[in-house]
């Protein structure tokens, strides 16, 4: 698969060949999916609780005797079914996360890509770097680029200017290759990689 590589100006600076393997899969709605469904559980805080019988404060003693009152037997005020007690099978502090092997996790980022490229929203960028902190400056490259929504996934390390520069655009992220994600990918309209990104991506996925 080859396609262009511009720079911010939205100019053409070369030409790129995208790994079949890695871009040209055929999209699956299931892998992606499973893949976000993982990556939001891990997210997950888990730290709703209520409080349990054996956790609300009060007194233990019964509150009237056994038999003749012509009333259901009770324990204590502290049981599910009285006012200000426990609560029966609330949540408790837990992690929602799961597993999934490292070889679907992978396929799951080359489905992602595949995806963007079948649609054709990715765009080859030869450099991501600001020479200044100029928000204007990004924001007219941006138009330059046609990017309302997008994704910019550089190299080992993200230029600061660049990315202090962009941080005030609505719907731009930045993240570095190690961060590239299924859900980052996909919640953003478009995917822009740098060349050195492409390289490291490539490494890392065969």
């Amino acid at each position: 698969m080859k396609l262009a590589v511009v720079n911010l100006q939205n100019e053409k600076v070369g030409d790129i060949t995208l790994s079949k393997d890695i871009f040209g899969l055929e999209p699956r709605a299931d892998i992606l999916h499973r893949m976000v469904n993982w990556q939001l559980a891990k997210r997950r805080s888990g730290n709703h609780k209520t409080k349990q019988r054996g956790e609300v404060a009060g007194t233990t003693k019964k509150m009237f005797r056994q038999k003749g009152t012509g009333s259901a037997r009770a324990g204590n005020k502290k049981a599910p079914q009285r006012r200000g007690g426990g609560i029966a099978f609330g949540p408790v502090v837990r992690s929602h996360s799961h597993d999934l092997t490292k070889k679907f996790r992978i396929k799951g980022l080359k489905t992602a890509l595949s995806a963007k490229a079948k649609e054709k929203k990715i765009v080859i960028l030869d450099k991501a770097v600001a020479k200044n902190i100029k928000t204007k400056e990004m924001a007219v490259a941006m138009n330059k680029l046609g990017l309302n929504s997008a994704l910019f996934v550089c190299g080992e390390e993200v230029d600061t200017n660049f990315a202090k520069s962009v941080r005030n655009i609505p719907l731009i992220d930045v993240l570095p290759v190690q961060g590239a994600n299924v859900y980052d990918i996909l919640r953003r309209d478009t995917l822009v990689l740098t060349e050195d990104a492409v390289k490291k991506l490539e490494e890392r996925l065969n």
